[in-house]
């Protein structure tokens, strides 16, 4: 387990070029009152995104803003072309493939019907030879 206790500051310490005249304690609790008082309520995730902002210069938000523009207009045009790609594929497809493997599997079955009529046939001349 933890212990906590406050430990008073020395009088040497309070030479040190980092001191502050008021103690630790009061100066840490009006600090953090002041803080407190500047913020109006709790402010978003957006909004300290936003406050970011003001870090970067303009001329480099400018350069990031029309490099995205940019970016997402060749994404969006490279979008388009593909869907408009599988699109024709799978309308060609559907028009041209379907029926063409409809008529494939009617001429296999066509086919099939011949070669069981020739062996029947087949089968009837050995039968009658006999």
């Amino acid at each position: 387990m933890v212990k906590v206790e406050i430990v008073e500051e020395k009088e040497q310490d309070s030479r040190s070029p980092y001191s502050s005249p008021a103690s630790s304690r009061t100066s840490s609790s009006v600090s953090l009152s002041s803080v407190g008082s500047e913020l109006d309520g709790e402010e978003s995730f957006y909004e300290r995104i936003v406050a970011l902002a003001d870090i970067i210069p303009p001329t480099t938000r400018h350069s990031i803003s029309s490099k995205l523009g940019k970016t997402a207009s060749v994404v969006k045009t490279t979008g388009k072309v593909v869907g408009n790609l599988v699109w024709i594929v799978t309308t060609s497809a559907l028009l041209i493939g379907l029926p063409l493997a409809l008529v494939l599997e009617d001429e296999a079955k066509i086919v099939q019907q011949e070669k069981e009529m020739l062996a029947q046939q087949q089968g009837a001349q050995v039968s009658s030879s006999c």
